[in-house]
């Protein structure tokens, strides 16, 4: 499949049972907030992102089936956190795929995609892949950040 940077990977009409378990746990969400620190929790305590890591594993980015990606635990790529991300909320019943936009920035040199999530009317930006650099929930990685890492 593509590489899909600039649009929306098509959602998969297979879920695996880990996603699809992951998303009864985010369905038990009082509201849209807390499904998606839910969501976001989960994955960011399972994936990382990594600056280096990006280019040496650079093939994963053609992954586009869910359970691979799941199976492959530590680093993902911005866009497959992404695709994760859009599988799980998308298939909860708090968000619709107009509720989720692609966005992406640059981070020296390189391309770096990430959310931006429609939120209670209200626009709040996820970036995930960023977490591992001590990125906080609704904050983006950029050039000017991109040095914090949790030690």
């Amino acid at each position: 499949m593509v590489f899909d940077f600039f649009n929306k990977t098509k959602l998969p009409n297979n879920i695996p049972n880990e996603l699809k378990e992951i998303i009864k746990q985010v369905n038990q969400s009082k509201n849209q907030e807390e499904a998606l620190k839910k969501a976001y929790n989960i994955l960011t305590k399972r994936f990382y992102g990594k600056k280096f890591v990006t280019y040496l594993l650079f093939h994963r980015l053609f992954y586009k089936d869910p359970q691979r990606l799941w199976d492959n635990k530590g680093f993902l790529h911005c866009t497959n956190f992404n695709y994760l991300i859009r599988i799980i909320l998308v298939n909860s019943k708090f968000f619709k795929e107009k509720d989720i936009q692609l966005k992406w920035t640059f981070i020296f040199i390189s391309p770096h995609q990430y959310l931006l999530v429609n939120l209670n009317n209200k626009k709040i930006t996820l970036d995930a892949w960023a977490a591992n650099y001590d990125i906080k929930f609704g904050d983006i990685m950029s050039t000017s950040n991109s040095t914090k890492k949790k030690t």
